[in-house]
């Protein structure tokens, strides 16, 4: 991989995309996982295509498209069907996010992973970033965004990494808890440092 990639990642609500865009703003590419992923099951893609065939066409809405809420629940509690799922989907996403990072022009990119290390893709970036806000945050923000309750958030929250271990495999941390001026400062202080780190490699 000759590009410098920088893995940004942090629990539900924590503002990951916010932070990603201040990186844009600096002229930075990102490569979003949940785009890519929702790219891979696209109407007419290979992705969706093998999601009818194993699940069968009640998965579909009528224009052809992926009924995603219809897709959750055939795989929430179903451990088997979620792992078949995960076995189609994960490669095809990795290997999207790889080409996008290759054809990518910035001095380096910035790839958006909600469970980087969960799904183990940290092994395919040079450094990570995690931005964080405590749980009690996380709840809140996320069941105003989504209009969901915070019980459902919580769920989310336990099958993600705990907080302190994804703060432990951290090489550097945004706490969004902070100003958005200091946010800001903190993004240019460490864009500073990827620009060094991927011109000196």
């Amino acid at each position: 991989m000759s590009q410098y990639i920088v893995g940004l990642t942090g629990g539900i609500g924590s503002g990951k995309t916010t932070i990603a865009n201040l990186f844009a703003e600096l002229g930075i590419e990102l490569v979003d996982a949940d785009i890519i992923a929702r790219e891979v099951v696209s109407f007419g893609s290979v992705g969706l295509t093998k999601i009818e065939e194993h699940f069968g066409s009640n998965v579909l809405l009528d224009s052809g498209e992926l009924d995603r809420s219809k897709l959750r629940e055939k795989v929430f509690n179903n451990p088997q069907q979620r792992r078949w799922l995960n076995s189609l989907l994960h490669p095809l996403i990795r290997t999207r996010m790889l080409e996008a990072v290759e054809s990518a022009k910035s001095t380096y990119v910035i790839m958006v992973v909600p469970l980087l290390f969960e799904n183990g893709l940290d092994s395919l970036v040079n450094t990570t970033l995690v931005v964080d806000i405590p749980p009690n945050q996380q709840i809140a923000r996320t069941a105003k965004r989504d209009g969901v309750s915070s019980t459902q958030v919580e769920q989310i929250i336990t099958s993600q990494i705990e907080r302190s271990e994804r703060l432990q495999k951290a090489d550097d941390i945004i706490d969004n808890t902070q100003a958005p001026i200091e946010v800001r400062k903190t993004v240019q202080l460490l864009h500073q440092k990827f620009l060094d780190k991927a011109s000196t490699r």
